[in-house]
């Protein structure tokens, strides 16, 4: 049995906490506000998670608590998506000071951004190219941070997802949920901001982040490189929108979107339509992750589309 310290009580956050409970492990989950709403491991292991309060900027307090850990797990999302800038630069700092300073392996949640605008399904030794200043940010914390571990200096690895779905994710962090689940639930046509309804996309089932983290945190054989999240064969807006009809049994409805030109005039005056440019060819056209690599090496696989579905519908319904 070992000890981890997970960083972010989100979805991402709460679902590698249940899974390191799951095999066998305790941790330490801390949230700026050190609340967590839903405590999965309750059930079975109550005593096996410590909730803490703590900046995942401040490297102080991350050392502290990483005493002793064999691994952190950054899974912080920053509470706007449009002040990456200043609030991702400190908690790179402070998480690659904590892991240097306790000999923890560091675990990066990481996205997709970095290899910018692609033209076939991306793998994880593809280069980084990023588009825009988010991916161009994004990119350079895991060059940082690889440069450490090449260096001697650290642990580390980065695990790379698409978009979100499932149960337990936080507001504003799931196209899928926000956008074509809660939708269909309530008898409306979802409505997409950018992007095309029938672009091939891939959608990431959150539990399967969580069963990646803890196996490569709790292991040797992953280090030093990126990995992708076992993820399913991709499926468009229309056709996800489609599928969910069918597993919550309410009328199915096409997806609209909100043609191009009247997101890019919004981008004048609507922050997050200006920031969503840089990113929106990942809903204007085909935007793949390819995981075969990662299931290969750690006998892995996504939970399958349909049972990933059932249990997000039932989730949003509750």
């Amino acid at each position: 049995m070992t000890h981890h310290l997970v960083l972010g009580a989100g979805g991402v956050g709460r679902t590698t906490t249940a899974a390191f409970v799951a095999l066998g492990h305790t941790v330490t989950l801390a949230s700026r506000s050190g609340r967590v709403a839903e405590r999965p491991w309750e059930a079975t292991r109550p005593d096996a998670v410590e909730v803490v309060a703590a900046d995942a900027g401040d490297t102080a307090r991350l050392t502290e608590l990483a005493r002793g850990a064999t691994s952190i797990v950054n899974a912080v999302n920053p509470p706007s998506y449009m002040t990456w800038d200043t609030d991702w630069p400190p908690v790179a700092a402070a998480t690659l000071a904590a892991a240097e300073a306790t000999g923890a392996g560091l675990v990066i949640i990481g996205n997709l951004y970095g290899y910018g605008r692609v033209d076939r399904p991306m793998r994880e030794d593809d280069p980084m190219r990023p588009s825009g200043h988010k991916g161009a940010l994004r990119a350079d914390m895991w060059t940082e941070a690889l440069a450490r571990h090449e260096a001697g200096r650290l642990r580390v690895t980065e695990l790379r997802s698409c978009d979100y779905f499932g149960p337990g994710t936080t507001a504003r962090t799931s196209y899928l949920n926000d956008i074509i689940i809660d939708s269909l639930l309530a008898g409306r046509r979802p409505f997409l901001p950018v992007g095309r309804a029938d672009a091939p996309h891939s959608w990431t089932y959150v539990p399967d982040v969580g069963a990646l983290a803890a196996r490569v945190a709790t292991s040797d054989d992953g280090w030093g490189r990126a990995w992708h999240v076992p993820t399913a064969a991709p499926r468009t807006f229309d056709e996800a929108a489609a599928d969910v009809a069918r597993v919550a049994a309410v009328r199915s409805r096409r997806v609209r979107v909100l043609p191009r030109a009247l997101g890019t005039a919004a981008g004048l005056v609507v922050p997050f339509m200006r920031e969503v440019r840089e990113t929106r060819h990942q809903f204007e056209r085909p935007f793949v992750l390819d995981s075969t690599f990662t299931e290969q090496t750690f006998g892995l696989a996504p939970t399958p589309w349909e049972e990933a579905l059932e249990a997000t519908v039932a989730a949003r319904r509750r």
